[in-house]
């Protein structure tokens, strides 16, 4: 007969382990949670220290059935879930669940649990025989053999403080869910949910695009001059007059520049070289690794932890057998252990030579409001090179294990050194510069080099922001060799017109990097928090880039008037740091529930009262009757937003969109009673078929017009981007799509106008040349450019495009 029992999460997992341990154990899996609050009502006493109603969920009666089953006939049971809260309070829950007797309290804690769910029963506590196995609670950072045996030899018991972490905030969310739920059922439509740490997350973005909307371009230009040192052609840009910094607002001042500029002699002023180093990335977190992994794979932040799981969880490898190739994925520690340092050194010395490894081996400290509990995310074994386990691995596991080897990799190599030159040049009482750099030691950069967000251009203050400076090329190309007082000779000064940028729309990388730095959720509900806004249809995903939707913004807008506090990101965040010293025993989790119970059941009664009731102003009568029955048309609510439908409904389905003269007003906070929300906007285009108004509509590609008279007219078309360039042509350009769905762009009077371009047109003419437009374009060198398809003018955006 076995004598342990060892109980994991997952199937993956306990087939892992199964190949480690022999018969002695007997494996079994969770499946996640066994135990929650119920799913039909509140499940918190309020009045009784938030005390929570657990109950079995109805899919998981049979699995603990199972493990009870199996807990009688063993001498030990070992809790294997994961090293994390959530892992913390299914073994808790579990152990309660085993030892569910009065004669034995050790994992009761101050919580019964009910074995009823809705009306599925299953035995009550008082028919429950009581078994007494001895219970020990183990942590695997890493799923291999020996990591598995050294847990087990050294087992502990259940953190109760981490399981009073993981309550608090299980029953936060429900409070906060299950409340403002059913307000905003009754104020705006049926079905919708609000959720504690999700509703702040769909501000950011609503806020975000609120600023886009809001934001007004400055104009502003750079002169760059084209010189040559000894027949060797270079840049430099110009900063500064009169030794300050320079400010060119328009055309008519770069123009003067340049004609002040014409007779000059260009001089070499001072020359500047210094060498400098750098360090390589910490090894990844959790949130460090969606970024990346966004940046650089293109995976969702769900993907990424749905890939890290398996890979944590255990691979076949072949004749080295079953093997998990990285450490646990939910953390935000940059610690590594030292076994795993030395391995990385010795890997590094053999592969690379000495010179790449430092001195003294990297040590990451924790910083700021950390949980330190797991070290940071690494491979188990650097032995195993990417290429020599890709066999092995699907072609995602493949992609992701690479990027996690090589970002440990690198962590423990050299820093990277560059030498980088500046020349500044004088002309008149101008000053130019010109940067360049040369790499010294490639250091950690040989195997990899960390993705970038995008950066927009900021806001030029008058008087304040050097704006050429904003535009100055990053070094990457090595200069002439030149020296002070020599005379260089101009070829020509190329004059260029700039505009600030909006900040960018939120991607999942950047998302995830606001969440973290504001402190809002931890490391291990972002793809969770990402997911649910993007499922309840408060946000989507264009090209990349979060957009609030008019629902998001409608519901945004009313939590943010009602609910200040909760809506409040130094709030959330304050919440989740109070979360954390429940687990480290510094806070008690009912004083922390109880501090933020009473002043939101004050603000829900008083939004029960005078919140807008969006649902009651939409289901009045518009005037307009059913061109189908005759019955009068109302407003009613979608995912997607508003539209007008037969109030005959079901009897009769016709349905159309509204048309409003203007776009609504997105502005958080707006509660305009006058303002129909989730209207179409109209455009200034009409019908070809029917007549009937034009509106722009949201599809699965993006933006496009439909006909108003949708469904009776099913006429769709691109929305036109602008006049077409080609000379004596009336015709408008717009995107469209070949056979296999890759987007250009041509004239609608195709084919009588033969204008098409893969690369997205700008209508405003070359600088260069004088051709009538530009196109967009973008390099992973240089990220997104303008340049001119009839010469060769090139114009770096250092800020999102049109396109976003």
């Amino acid at each position: 007969m076995a004598k342990s029992l060892v109980i994991v999460e997952s199937p993956t997992k306990q087939k892992t382990l199964s190949k480690y341990l022999g018969s002695d154990y007997l494996i079994r899996a969770t499946m996640g949670h066994v135990i929650d609050l119920p799913t039909r009502k509140l499940g918190v006493d309020v009045t009784r220290g938030f005390k929570p109603q657990y109950v079995i969920i109805p899919s998981r009666k049979k699995v603990l059935a199972e493990i009870q089953k199996v807990a009688k006939q063993v001498d030990r049971i070992y809790i294997a879930t994961d090293p994390d809260r959530e892992g913390e309070a299914i073994g808790w829950h579990i152990a309660n669940y085993i030892n569910n007797s009065k004669s034995d309290s050790r994992f009761h804690g101050n919580n019964t649990i009910s074995t009823k769910s809705g009306t599925a029963a299953a035995k009550s506590s008082s028919e429950i025989h009581p078994v007494s196995p001895t219970i020990y609670r183990v942590l695997f950072n890493e799923i291999t053999r020996a990591a598995v045996l050294t847990a087990l030899e050294h087992p502990g018991t259940i953190d109760q403080n981490k399981v009073d972490a993981q309550q608090a905030r299980r029953i936060l969310d429900r409070l906060v869910g299950y409340q403002l739920s059913p307000l905003l059922w009754k104020k705006v439509r049926k079905g919708l949910s609000a959720g504690r740490v999700q509703s702040v997350a769909v501000r950011l973005i609503c806020e975000r695009e609120q600023a886009i909307v809001q934001f007004v371009p400055q104009e502003y230009w750079s002169i760059t001059a084209h010189l040559l040192a000894e027949n060797i052609p270079f840049t430099a840009r110009l900063i500064r007059y009169n030794n300050q910094k320079l400010i060119i607002k328009n055309k008519t001042e770069a123009e003067r520049i340049v004609a002040d500029l014409s007779d000059a002699e260009y001089r070499v002023s001072r020359i500047t070289i210094r060498l400098q180093q750098k360090t390589p990335p910490l090894p990844f977190t959790t949130s460090k690794l969606q970024q990346e992994a966004v940046r650089k794979l293109s995976f969702s932040t769900n993907k990424t932890m749905q890939i890290a799981q398996s890979l944590y969880e255990g691979v076949s490898l072949g004749k080295e057998g079953v093997a998990g190739l990285i450490t646990y994925m939910r953390t935000d520690s940059t610690r590594v252990a030292l076994e795993a340092q030395e391995q990385a050194r010795n890997y590094i010395t053999t592969k690379y030579g000495p010179q790449y490894i430092p001195e003294v081996p990297r040590s990451y400290v924790a910083k700021g409001n950390v949980q330190d509990a797991h070290e940071a995310i690494r491979p188990t074994n650097v032995t195993w090179e990417p290429d020599s386990v890709k066999p092995y691995l699907t072609v995602d596991q493949y992609k992701l294990y690479k990027l996690i080897w090589e970002r440990f990799v690198a962590s423990q190599m050299s820093s990277a050194q560059y030498e980088i030159t500046s020349v500044d040049i004088a002309a008149k009482q101008y000053t130019f510069r010109a940067t360049g750099t040369v790499i010294k030691f490639p250091g950690f950069t040989r195997i990899y080099t960390e993705g970038q967000d995008d950066t927009p251009v900021p806001t030029i203050p008058d008087g304040s922001t050097d704006t050429t400076e904003l535009e100055l090329n990053e070094p990457q190309h090595q200069l002439p060799r030149v020296k002070e007082n020599q005379i260089l000779t101009l070829t020509r000064l190329e004059p260029n017109q700039h505009f600030t940028e909006p900040p960018p729309r939120y991607s999942e990388a950047t998302l995830v990097k606001e969440l973290e730095e504001q402190g809002i959720g931890r490391p291990s509900t972002y793809a969770t928090i990402i997911k649910t806004i993007q499922d309840r249809h408060y946000v989507q995903k264009l090209k990349g880039r979060f957009h609030p939707t008019q629902l998001g913004i409608v519901v945004n807008a009313l939590l943010v008037l009602h609910f200040p506090k909760i809506m409040d990101v130094s709030f959330t965040a304050q919440m989740e740091s109070e979360l954390d010293k429940i687990e480290e025993g510094e806070m008690q989790w009912q004083a922390v529930l109880n501090d933020f119970y009473n002043p939101f059941r004050a603000a829900l009664a008083e939004a029960q009262k005078n919140m807008r009731n969006v649902k009651q102003e939409l289901s009045t009568p518009t005037g307009e009757y059913c061109e189908k029955c005759g019955a009068e048309m109302v407003i009613k609510w979608s995912k997607t937003g508003s539209f007008m439908a037969c109030s005959a409904f079901p009897k009769c389905k016709n349905a159309k969109p509204i048309i409003a003269p203007k776009p609504v007003d997105s502005a958080v906070g707006s509660e305009s009673k006058n303002q129909v929300v989730g209207v179409e906007q109209r455009h200034n285009a009409t019908c070809e078929k029917c007549g009937a108004d034009m509106v722009i509509r949201n599809g699965k590609y993006g933006q496009f017009l439909a006909c108003s008279k949708y469904p009776k007219c099913k006429t769709t078309k691109p929305i036109p981007l602008g006049p077409c360039p080609e000379p004596g042509c009336n015709g408008h350009i717009a995107s469209k799509r070949t056979r296999k769905g890759k987007i250009f762009y041509a004239c609608s009077k195709y084919p009588e106008c033969q204008f098409a371009t893969w690369d997205k047109p700008m209508f405003r003419s070359c600088p260069e040349c004088g051709a009538a437009y530009l196109v967009e374009k973008f390099s992973k060198t240089e990220g997104n450019y303008f340049s001119c398809e009839k010469c060769k003018y090139k114009e770096i955006q250092k800020g999102p495009t049109s396109s976003e």
